[in-house]
């Protein structure tokens, strides 16, 4: 958490996680596409209007799209050192923010009850899981924990080897687990 903050990084970062995010399944039809317009729509001369060849072209209403969108990929591929970086600036900023509480455990052992998560997230003084935006960062897969916070609109849980830049800049708060610290160190050191 002592890592300089470098903000051009962080905003590459960011804006490739967020192109890669897009599903990049649109698509038009060009005239080739276009189902019919095999024979001329009419003869070449003597009517006295535009010679035409084929009812699939643009200018025709329910012709084909010159230059629309197909099928991509928006992916950016980035260099590991610098999602790396970007990371480390991301939790630098939220601990100079004093955003940052690690805590022991979230005690969720006997059944999901949101009522009960609330209640450790007003004792941390991390509001009710409704006005501000949580991050809560988990050591590994916890089916209780998970399903106490799904009920809070403003609360996600990410895994501590799942941690990106994006949720990290979006949460106002982030509240990581002992065990996911020493996970984070792991995966990310």
């Amino acid at each position: 958490f002592a890592a300089p903050v470098n903000a051009a990084v962080l905003h590459q970062v960011v804006t490739a996680q967020l192109a890669g995010r897009r599903i990049g399944t649109h698509d038009t039809k060009t005239r080739g596409e276009i189902r019919g317009g095999g024979k001329k729509p009419y003869r070449q001369k003597g009517t006295g209007r535009a010679r035409q060849g084929s009812r699939t072209a643009p200018h025709y209403r329910g012709g084909g799209v010159v230059f629309g969108p197909h099928p991509r990929s928006y992916e950016q591929r980035l260099p590991k050192k610098m999602r790396r970086i970007a990371l480390r600036s991301a939790l630098t900023a939220k601990f100079g923010d004093d955003a940052i509480r690690v805590v022991d455990r979230f005690g969720m052992d006997e059944e999901p009850r949101t009522k009960a998560f609330v209640a450790v997230l007003e004792a941390l003084g991390a509001g009710d899981g409704h006005g501000r935006r949580l991050l809560v960062v988990a050591p590994a897969k916890d089916e209780l924990l998970g399903r106490s916070a799904a009920n809070l609109p403003s609360v996600s849980v990410i895994l501590a080897d799942s941690l990106n830049v994006v949720d990290l800049r979006n949460a106002d708060a982030v509240l990581i687990e002992q065990p996911a610290l020493a996970r984070m160190e792991e995966v990310y050191a």
